[in-house]
């Protein structure tokens, strides 16, 4: 797991190239063995492959999110409100998880901010979404994960490079 995790990086250049069918059943089943609160499993997700409407989806914010037109899928992260006072962590572990699938799948995936951003000066990105799929008020959008092919490479991240001064030991005064 650590080697997949060392790997990854946003992906946000697609080389168009359809992802078959195994990978995708894995991808939804990565989503759906993903912890939840209590098991609640409040988390619901939309797997969006259909041209027209991944470059809706990519329009859904102001900007970050206009490579989704290219990607293969895009994968609306949302969760029931109703069901957990939780379901934003639930949502976004989820998201974590096929993030790390995807890697590990040799695609590339990057994580599109949708909760709490504008679609525009009158409507946020998710009731934008919300009315393009067709989602009830009460499933929340988190995130929309694109996944395809990559058309770029990324190097890792060196260890060197990474923030261990935000791990602390015991006290948040003493770093590990």
């Amino acid at each position: 797991m650590i080697e997949i995790l060392r790997k990854r990086r946003s992906i946000r250049k697609y080389t168009g190239q359809a992802i078959s069918p195994q990978s995708r059943a894995i991808l939804v089943e990565a989503l759906l063995r993903s912890p939840t609160s209590r098991n609640g499993k409040s988390w619901e997700f939309i797997v969006v492959d259909e041209p027209a409407l991944l470059a809706g989806l990519a329009t859904a914010k102001g900007n970050g999110g206009a490579f989704l037109k290219d990607a293969s899928l895009g994968i609306v992260v949302a969760a029931d409100s109703t069901k957990s006072d939780v379901w934003v962590e639930d949502s976004a572990i989820a998201a974590a998880f096929v993030q790390a699938t995807a890697e590990w799948l040799g695609l590339g995936s990057c994580w599109i901010q949708i909760r709490n951003r504008p679609h525009d000066g009158q409507t946020t990105a998710e009731a934008f979404i919300q009315r393009l799929l067709g989602l009830p008020e009460h499933i929340r959008v988190t995130a929309i994960i694109s996944v395809g092919h990559p058309a770029e490479s990324k190097p890792p991240v060196p260890s060197s490079e990474l923030d261990y001064h935000k791990v602390k030991h015991n006290h948040y005064s003493t770093v590990l």
